[in-house]
């Protein structure tokens, strides 16, 4: 029997989809029409990915679509086979996903696959990008971690699956629980610390270089507590936070701040430093369980300068930091939920195989990096030797040799971990330093293994310092290596280089083929000054070798 109630709700949803506003109080439609439309030829299995200008959607059928944010189809990858739902993109715009087999797949910002891994297990989260471009990829029992050219550093093998999902911390590492209510963080070398809270976590989020707040289901709150920037120590620390009034579903953190979800459809601010919530106000949630609908179990948080956003398959609310409600929509038909872009444009995929957008904010975030997305929040001090082997700690060649070939050995065999920040050190200090040349050109070329983008302007101040053309190919082997580079510092001192009529065959040769790395990794803008380069060295009056391979760098692009 339908009641007026039921055909109340109905008309809601139908006729009410989008809300924004007014200067006084919230009222008036926005707009009935979505900014654009497109057609996806599959249902969306996860929130669209947006980033460097562009949106990216998984597929239920094994494909991964990419549209420009003005709605124009660019490209479409077949992973040939089902796909786990879950898709991570880089500030470069490479987009991270597996296949439902385990096999970890990277693809370009232009939708080429750039390199593939075999996991012991599919994704069960997504991957979590580092401040220097590494990967953290979870699977059910493991975490391993990748270069972003697809190199193992490291993997940890877990004592049970993952039940919260991990994400970055304030450390550049990473925090998430286990299905034994144990909450792991993970620092960028591998390092494990682990805790056993008093009840079952619900929502972990580091709120600054010392601490972990632990939200449980009862609405209570726990902060671990550390000794140091980066290793907590083996505690916990009960330290006064107030109650929320409902079970927490999701929560994001900026600064010392914590904005939290609740299942009940309100949202706080909690202030870390005054330990109270400063305000709580209503979301779309609240609507959605007012008229008594199925309420959200899955939400995603944004907390930026722009204010507090609260994304679920039913819709999403905006607020200002202050807790006015600035708007909120409702959704239909979703798959998932939806994307909320730094350009204030919706993306949701409905469950009709169409992927919508609505223009709710003319507020834009302003990104800190020219080039890509926004820099990161920290680094990881790979850029410069933290030991002088030179002055401090002399070693013998003998010795020198002996620690390349133990360096070598665990980086080959993907077991950097907890060694990475010495061993970097020492191969900076050898590749600089005054040592033997095939040991810096080694040195340099496990650098480029390492692969971290922290390194960079390193190389580049060996290239550009550098009598022997060998040290200047192993430097430039290196950056092509590492497959990333996020500021163009590499880039254009490739295109100085050549248009200084650099004549040495062999350098132009390598300088052809890390430009062609570099291009087809991060793609446009990046690639314009690589086309360049190659189109430079790819005339008649160069010599064959950088020719050659300058025309075959151009044809891998086309």
């Amino acid at each position: 029997m339908i009641t007026f109630r039921k055909i109340y709700i109905l008309l809601f949803f139908v006729t009410v989809p989008l809300f924004s506003q007014s200067s006084d109080r919230e009222q008036g439609l926005l707009t009935r029409e979505p900014l654009w439309r497109q057609a996806l030829g599959g249902t969306v299995l996860s929130l669209p990915s947006v980033q460097a200008q562009s949106a990216v959607v998984a597929l239920d059928g094994g494909n991964i679509r990419a549209y420009s944010t003005a709605g124009t189809p660019m490209w479409t990858y077949s992973a040939r086979g089902r796909i786990s739902p879950y898709v991570t993109r880089s500030r470069e715009g490479t987009s991270y996903f597996s296949r439902t087999n385990g096999i970890l797949i990277a693809i370009n910002r232009v939708g080429r696959e750039l390199w593939r891994r075999n996991l012991d297990n599919p994704l069960n989260a997504k991957v979590v990008i580092g401040w220097d471009s590494r990967l953290f990829v979870p699977t059910e029992r493991k975490i391993y971690c990748y270069t972003a050219s697809g190199n193992l550093l490291w993997a940890r093998t877990l004592e049970a699956p993952i039940s919260i999902a991990p994400k970055l911390d304030r450390c550049g590492g990473v925090i998430f629980a286990l299905n034994n209510d144990k909450i792991y963080q993970i620092d960028p070398f591998g390092n494990i610390n682990e805790w056993t809270p008093s009840k079952t976590p619900v929502v972990l989020l580091s709120v600054d270089h010392q601490s972990i707040v632990v939200l449980f289901n009862d609405g209570t709150m726990e902060e671990l507590g550390s000794a140091g920037n980066r290793h907590f120590i083996q505690s916990e620390v009960n330290i006064s936070l107030p109650r929320l009034p409902a079970s927490p579903l999701a929560a994001v953190s900026r600064e010392n701040n914590i904005a939290i979800t609740m299942n009940d459809g309100r949202v706080s601010l909690l202030s870390m430093d005054e330990r109270r919530l400063l305000w709580t106000s209503d979301s779309h949630i609240r609507e959605i369980i007012n008229n008594r609908i199925t309420p959200e179990t899955e939400v995603e948080m944004i907390y930026d300068e722009r204010g507090i956003y609260v994304l679920s398959i039913n819709g999403a609310t905006g607020f200002s930091h202050e807790g006015r409600r600035h708007w909120f929509t409702l959704l239909q038909n979703a798959a998932a939920v939806p994307a909320f872009g730094n350009d204030g444009v919706l993306y949701s995929g409905g469950k009709d195989w169409i992927l919508y957008t609505y223009k709710i904010e003319d507020r834009v975030l302003p990104e800190r990096n020219a080039i890509y997305g926004p820099a990161p929040e920290g680094t990881y001090g790979m850029g410069y030797p933290h030991i002088d082997y030179t002055n401090n700690i002399p070693l013998s060649e003998q010795e020198t040799k002996a620690k390349l070939d133990l360096i070598a050995a665990g980086v080959n065999a993907g077991m950097m971990g907890g060694n990475e920040p010495v061993w970097t050190s020492f191969l900076l200090n050898v590749s600089a330093g005054h040592y033997p040349l095939q040991f810096r050109i080694t040195a340099i070329g496990l650098l480029g293994k390492i692969g971290s983008q922290e390194t960079i302007p390193w190389l580049i101040n060996i290239y550009n310092r550098a009598n022997e053309p060998f040290i200047k190919i192993a430097a430039v082997n290196a950056i092509g290596g590492i497959g990333v580079d996020p500021q163009g510092l590499a880039m254009q001192t490739f295109l100085h280089s050549v248009m200084q009529s650099t004549r040495d065959d062999l350098v132009l040769t390598a300088i052809a083929s890390a430009t062609g790395a570099l291009c087809r990794f991060s793609g446009p803008p990046l690639s314009e000054t690589g086309i360049r380069i190659l189109n430079i060295l790819s005339s008649n009056n160069q010599l064959p070798m950088a020719r050659r391979q300058a025309n075959r760098e151009i044809a891998s692009l086309r």
